[in-house]
């Protein structure tokens, strides 16, 4: 079977391994998907505790947008859909927030909401932590990792 033209341009325009690495590091995290039990509740929490809008809405998921550009797609499951935390996959989303009085507004909003966990510091930085409607945890931090470098694992990744 001829190559197609699309196939040729790839393979002709294709870059070394120390492009593709260079490439590779400007890559950055643009959404989250996540699997809730309760839309509306998931999307007031969200909304609340991070700012974010509701850019689309079905009655099974919705997508959730901030303007800086972070997505949260948040798609509604049965109560009795496997729950993915404790296991391999995704355990907990961490935000960063981008001063330290809107780090405690998001404290406030978790305890507001009884879903505040802890709340811990390390190596300069502060994060909040509570569980969503759903029960994942969410974890929001000042400064962000752009500000402090971090230079160890936080031990709470551990205690999962």
């Amino acid at each position: 079977m001829p190559r197609t033209s699309v196939t040729r341009s790839r393979k002709s325009t294709r870059a070394g391994p120390e492009a593709r690495m260079a490439l590779a590091r400007d890559m950055k995290l643009a959404s989250v998907a996540l699997y809730v039990v309760d839309l509306d509740g998931s999307v007031s929490f969200y909304h609340d505790l991070l700012g974010l809008d509701v850019s689309i809405l079905t009655s099974t998921g919705a997508l959730m947008v901030n303007a800086s550009g972070s997505q949260l797609y948040l798609r509604s499951l049965s109560d009795k859909a496997a729950h993915t935390t404790g296991g391999i996959g995704f355990q907990c989303m961490i935000w960063t927030a981008p001063s330290a009085s809107a780090l405690q507004h998001c404290e406030d909003v978790l305890k507001e909401r009884d879903a505040h966990t802890t709340t811990g510091r390390a190596e300069g930085f502060t994060w909040v932590e509570g569980r969503d409607p759903s029960g994942v945890p969410v974890m929001v931090s000042f400064p962000g990792p752009d500000r402090t470098v971090r230079q160890e694992i936080i031990s709470r990744i551990y205690s999962w």
